[in-house]
């Protein structure tokens, strides 16, 4: 009886330090630091480069429109668990109706974006609720079915150009009304920088937050969440929409960054499968996973195609997937999940020191 007791009051001491331990640490002043360092490198790096080399600018600014798609994808994928193939398709639908309402109407691309959002936002729903009864891959499949389909659809439809595409006309007038800044990168580079830093505020907000916590509920135990009262079919919709809607912002970014736009270069599958190895290589699931992938492999990607794209067949391609395959089979957490689980061994390491030394 007395073990008994002893063993209650254990464990209320157990949960009582666990109720009053912070869901989340505060930054460290060296890691604040560092974030302040990166931010201005990152502020400052156009201005370095513009003139010298300007493809660098070009690089990152690929790089950021890739982690802001990887970004999206995390949140759907990595923090709710429901594994897409077929995204591209929401990237092409925000360059289609950018694109093709200012290539009809001379309407301003800024509110062609907000209409490919909403599209993108709906035609989530209108997929999610009925796949998301399908579990693991199932689910991936019908989403890799359902963005071939889309692309086979507009390949046909001749209102938009079928597999011609839109070539959007040149304005020099109000380049900021217009998105579109000639003679300079600039503008680019910050616009989509701050894209990808609304995605990144978004995945912190939902990190931190309640609809965050249902997320990862429903990824790791959909039926527990469900029995508990959380509503899986409406917060995988949430999701879904939130993730669409980035996805359609990038799409509506790179139409007025290259000015045309064909179903082959927005709704490729190719486009689809690279956000998840970015997402999964640098960490799925994770605030920094997607950006650290993107940054990985897009330059990968460019150094590989520079060099052997021209005469060495298909060897970037072998590099690159194989790059993927040993990330997958020896670090499958992603870069960052490696990191936090060496730090993790590090400080039980030295905690297991200190009790042998006491």
């Amino acid at each position: 009886m007395a073990d008994a007791q002893s063993t209650t009051a254990a464990d209320g001491k157990l949960l009582a330090l666990a109720m009053a331990e912070p869901l989340h640490t505060r930054a460290s002043t060296i890691r604040k630091a560092f974030y302040v360092a990166l931010g201005l490198v990152v502020l400052v790096f156009p201005h370095v480069f513009e003139s010298s080399y300007p493809h660098y600018v070009h690089v990152m600014i690929t790089i950021f429109m890739y982690a802001l798609m990887a970004q999206s994808w995390n949140i759907l994928a990595g923090f709710c668990g429901q594994i897409s193939l077929g995204h591209a398709a929401f990237f092409g639908i925000g360059a289609y109706s950018t694109g093709y309402l200012f290539f009809a109407y001379r309407l301003s691309p800024w509110i062609g974006m907000l209409v490919g959002v909403l599209i993108a936002m709906a035609m989530a729903v209108a997929i999610g609720i009925p796949t998301f009864r399908l579990r693991g891959h199932y689910f991936a499949i019908a989403t890799l079915l359902i963005g071939v389909g889309v692309q086979i659809f507009v390949q046909r439809w001749e209102l938009v150009g079928a597999a011609s595409g839109i070539f959007l006309p040149i304005v020099r007038e109000q380049p900021l009304l217009s998105f579109q800044f000639h003679g300079t990168k600039l503008p680019y580079y910050y616009i989509i920088l701050a894209f990808l830093a609304l995605a990144c505020f978004i995945v912190r907000r939902l990190d931190r937050s309640r609809i965050g916590f249902y997320f990862r509920a429903i990824r790791d135990e959909p039926e527990a969440a469900s029995s508990l009262g959380v509503n899986v079919t409406l917060y995988k919709s949430y999701a879904f929409m939130i993730s669409a809607a980035l996805m359609s912002m990038a799409g509506a970014f790179y139409c007025q960054y290259v000015l045309v736009i064909d179903p082959d270069s927005v709704f490729p599958l190719s486009m689809s499968i690279l956000v998840v190895l970015m997402a999964v290589m640098g960490g799925a699931g994770t605030l920094w996973g997607p950006i650290i992938g993107a940054a990985v492999l897009v330059p990968l990607s460019e150094v590989t195609r520079i060099y052997f794209g021209g005469t060495g067949g298909t060897l970037d391609l072998m590099i690159y997937g194989a790059l993927i395959v040993l990330i997958c089979i020896f670090k499958p957490e992603g870069l960052v999940g490696a990191v936090k689980m060496h730090r993790q061994a590090t400080d039980e390491e030295k905690t297991d020191d200190g009790d042998a030394r006491g």
